[in-house]
């Protein structure tokens, strides 16, 4: 509804039209009234009017003043005044303000006034309605531009160009004079995408709101920046470069950026990073810095969230990631078999930290990761907690989606989080509780001596009862369970580890080695020596 102020030194008049006219029947709301124009202006400043009903004559501020001050903060105001006065230079300086109507109130019939006010709201509704299809179309027209770009941004990081002529019109078109200009490329990316892919509700409305936001920032920066969108994830500024040591170009577009940053951040929610690439000056520098910069997966992962830096040379550790896969195994596997929530941000952290302090290759932390969840279903199933749902595939394209360690952090909290409740879910639900607990037992016990009598007392079941349970509700005896868990394992540390058979033999609670390697290649068909020896040719 549209809001009314009425004002008026007259309390009667004030009243009577407070409550003669039918407001809500109307289409408005009477906002306020007010016996003079001084205060009448105080409220308007923080509550600015639509309609605006005010007598002519009043002290501290007459009518005239009063709508001369108000059309001053918003000249789409609309104004009927109501005076005893019929003096021509009333008429005519109400008139210069553009007033909607001059009523005397000696013969004022209230329904002139409501056929006033309905004329008026007609006419806000006529000028919204007009505001908003010119918003529309001006939309449409930044879209198209926008779209256009896109696509000329990634032809040219993309395809090789034949007419240089036209692909130099067509950057001038868009705002990029390479023909006589030297520019700073920045590389923007949003960092936690698919939290704020989530929030946004479609790829395209979060394209279109960064894309609004940073407009806006551009628009008080007088230097000629430009924003080029490249798919959802990512974007491209160029900044003009002047080589003068009073310009400090570099200067200036940091403190762009920084100012993007912090409006994206507090309009939307979103972080954003950036990395600035080395100068260019012509359609072939264009290509290959821009290039550069997408493809330094390697920095970009490792960068923190809201950062901005200088495009450096990659190097990524040459140490092994996967020396450290059994432990991680291990402190995964008894982190679910704890069913401990408040421990899965602590395990992650530290797993994280370790990647960042070695700086591993980016696809090799997401192999890693990838291998270590794919394990952990298997495990998982193994132990009778549940048979995940979740595809291979799927788990595949979620890790390789991830593009930043940071985000790579908040994923796995959020899976393992998900996960311990999946295992609770299970547990309540499906296996008989004994079976479980004995299944828990055999993991965190694996490199021990196992018993079907320690673990029939552990869960102080009859020795013959429990093993006619395991194997009625397991499908297999609990000494061939606690065997193939044994043997899984086996196969886990000679292809994860260095140790000798006999360390591993000895690791996994048997006395002799002889019937270890007899025990494994009856269950895996080589010997512990060829199995290594057959990954080791396969890696």
């Amino acid at each position: 509804m549209y809001k009314v102020m009425l004002v008026d030194d007259d309390y009667p008049v004030l009243e009577l039209l407070s409550e003669i006219i039918d407001w809500e029947q109307l289409g408005l709301t009477l906002q306020s009234t007010h016996e003079n124009g001084a205060n009448a202006l105080q409220h308007a400043l923080n509550e600015m009017p639509d309609i605006l009903i005010t007598d002519i004559g009043m002290p501290k501020m007459n009518g005239i003043e009063l709508t001369q001050k108000l059309k001053e903060l918003n000249p789409n105001i609309k104004v009927c005044m109501l005076t005893c006065h019929n003096e021509f230079e009333y008429a005519h300086k109400a008139l210069k303000l553009n007033v909607q109507d001059y009523l005397l109130k000696d013969t004022l019939n209230p329904k002139d006034l409501d056929v006033l006010l309905d004329k008026i709201k007609k006419n806000l509704d006529e000028e919204n309605s007009k505001k908003r299809k010119e918003s529309q179309l001006e939309n449409i027209v930044e879209r198209n531009r926008e779209s256009m770009k896109r696509d000329f941004l990634r032809k040219s990081i993309y395809q090789q160009i034949y007419n240089h002529k036209d692909w130099y019109d067509e950057a001038y078109s868009l705002g990029l004079n390479l023909k006589s200009s030297t520019y700073i490329p920045v590389l923007c990316f949003v960092q936690e995408y698919q939290a704020a892919k989530e929030s946004f509700q479609s790829e395209d409305t979060l394209v279109f709101s960064i894309q609004n936001v940073i407009g806006e920032v551009l628009n008080h920066h007088d230097d000629g920046a430009i924003h080029f969108t490249l798919g959802s994830k990512e974007s491209f500024l160029f900044f003009s470069y002047h080589s003068t040591l009073k310009a400090d170009s570099y200067g200036r577009a940091y403190e762009c950026i920084r100012k993007i940053q912090n409006h994206v951040s507090k309009t939307l929610n979103i972080s954003l990073s950036f990395l600035i690439g080395e100068l260019i000056d012509d359609q072939s520098s264009f290509q290959i810095k821009s290039k550069s910069l997408l493809e330094s997966t390697q920095q970009r992962f490792y960068m923190e969230k809201a950062t901005v830096e200088k495009k450096r040379h990659e190097e990524s550790s040459r140490e092994s990631l996967f020396e450290w896969y059994d432990e991680a195994s291990f402190e995964i596997r008894q982190l679910i078999i704890a069913k401990d929530v408040s421990k899965v941000k602590p395990v992650v952290t530290k797993w994280i930290d370790v990647f960042r302090e070695k700086q591993y290759s980016a696809e090799i932390v997401k192999d890693w990761v990838l291998k270590l969840l794919l394990d952990l279903k298997v495990k998982l199933k193994a132990l009778q907690f549940f048979g995940t749902k979740s595809s291979d595939e799927v788990l595949h394209e979620e890790i390789l989606s991830i593009d930043s360690l940071s985000d790579l952090r908040i994923w796995l909290i959020k899976y393992f989080e998900m996960l311990l409740l999946a295992v609770n879910d299970v547990s309540t639900q499906s296996r008989r509780k004994e079976v479980i607990e004995a299944c828990k037992y055999v993991e965190v016990h694996l490199e021990k001596k196992i018993t079907l009598d320690e673990v029939a007392n552990v869960l102080y079941l009859n020795p013959s009862y429990f093993s006619r349970l395991f194997k009625k509700e397991v499908g297999e005896t609990f000494v061939e369970y606690v065997t193939k868990a044994k043997m899984t394992r086996a196969k886990e540390l000679l292809e994860q580890t260095t140790d000798s058979v006999g360390k591993i033999c000895e690791r996994l609670g048997y006395d002799n080695q002889s019937y270890f390697i007899k025990v494994f290649k009856n269950y895996v068909g080589t010997t512990p020596i060829e199995f290594r020896g057959e990954k080791k040719q396969a890696n």
